[in-house]
């Protein structure tokens, strides 16, 4: 089981990398999704290179006693810089990239500290769990533990004040993002304190190794997979609300492929079916169905019967997008009726039947609204007085 736990968590780190990687391989100079980046690959390489196994193999490989010590204590603090830069750019404004360098210069300069030290300091006798502890009291090396701790135990504290403040002046799943990385960081903060507090015994000479060996790595446990919960939670809200919001297009568009169904079965009109049941594809296709039929009809059109339903119903509502819908949708429905019947090389008189300009999909989803609204009410097609059916 030694190093399991640190292994699944890596994986689980990485699966989350994974995730994002499309959209960070689309927008690669977003700060806020490479902020999430160093967020995620700092955090799994400080479970990777905290397992005993690890540990063991990166000793014996590079033939230097304890070299994974600065390695991991390096992703750690790599780790704690990646919180602060990831707030600052989740909350943005003019100063942000200012504020992000610092950060990134402040722990650049830690992490050179934590290299110099360890190469000043002497670790002849391999330890793989009780690093801090045993060596404690050793020249450079104590040097090196305080000078990554207390650079964590910054980093941690200072996420874990701006996301829970921040979280009082905001709402929804960004709120609820934010109270859980929140208190993931204040978990995590157990990890740089509970060592803290063994290396300080040890310098009195007590032996609370436990507190490092035992609690501290279930800090960063817990509290690394609450931090990621949180950063997660507000980006999965939002590509689920983008998900269900796109399908709910797709099934209001429906009254208005109806409309025109003889029409565009008739003429092999029809792009495609995609074959992935994708949300955004089977909206593109319906849509695209949609504007072949609305194109074939182009001509036979009636300008006249669109000014007329459009002027009447804005006079009724005041609504111009509802006057347009329900202009839209008288004229569609005379035209298909019209195209049944029509000798398809009559062309008809321009004055009468130039059609205006195509609507886009929000205008679309309207015009399928009134067409299912007419239907509900059991009214028939929305064709005003005069206008015959054929």
């Amino acid at each position: 089981m030694s190093g399991l736990i640190n292994y699944v968590s890596f994986g689980i780190l990485w699966l989350g990398l994974l995730v994002k990687a499309p959209d960070l391989i689309r927008n690669r100079r977003d700060p806020f999704l490479l902020s999430i980046t160093g967020v995620l690959a700092s955090a799994s390489l400080c479970f990777l290179f905290g397992a005993p196994p690890t540990v063991g193999f990166i000793n014996r490989v590079s033939g230097v006693p304890n070299l994974a010590a600065p390695l991991t204590y390096g992703a750690i603090t790599a780790c704690g810089a990646a919180h602060l830069v990831l707030i600052v750019c989740w909350r943005g404004g003019p100063g942000m990239v200012r504020s992000a360098l610092r950060w990134v210069l402040g722990y650049t300069a830690v992490l050179v500290g934590i290299a110099v030290t360890f190469a000043l300091g002497e670790t002849p006798v391999e330890r793989r769990t009780d690093f801090d502890t045993y060596y404690a009291t050793t020249p450079f090396v104590a040097e090196m533990i305080v000078l990554y701790l207390l650079a964590h135990l910054t980093a941690v504290s200072l996420s874990a004040f701006r996301s829970l403040g921040w979280a009082r002046h905001v709402h929804g799943p960004l709120r609820a993002g934010l109270l859980t990385m929140g208190t993931g960081t204040v978990v995590t903060a157990g990890y740089s304190s509970a060592k803290t507090v063994a290396v300080v015994a040890g310098w009195s000479g007590r032996d609370w190794s436990f507190l490092g060996t035992d609690l501290a790595p279930a800090c960063a446990g817990l509290g690394a997979a609450l931090t990621v919960t949180g950063i997660m939670i507000p980006l999965a809200w939002h590509h689920l609300a983008t998900h269900v919001r796109t399908w709910r297009e797709y099934v209001r568009l429906r009254p208005l492929e109806r409309a025109l169904e003889d029409l565009l079965d008739r003429e092999y009109l029809r792009v495609p079916r995609p074959s992935w049941p994708s949300a955004h594809g089977w909206l593109t296709w319906r849509q695209n169905s949609v504007y072949n039929g609305l194109s074939y009809l182009d001509r036979q059109l009636d300008q006249g019967l669109y000014r007329r339903v459009y002027a009447d119903r804005l006079a009724a509502t005041g609504d111009p997008d509802r006057a347009e819908a329900a202009a839209w949708a008288s004229a569609v429905v005379a035209a298909t009726r019209s195209a049944r019947v029509r000798d398809q090389h009559h062309a008809p008189d321009p004055a009468e039947a130039a059609a205006p300009a195509r609507p886009g999909l929000p205008a679309l989803l309207r015009i399928a609204d009134e067409l299912s609204a007419v239907r509900g009410s059991g009214s028939g097609a929305p064709v005003p007085q005069g206008v015959p059916a054929r």
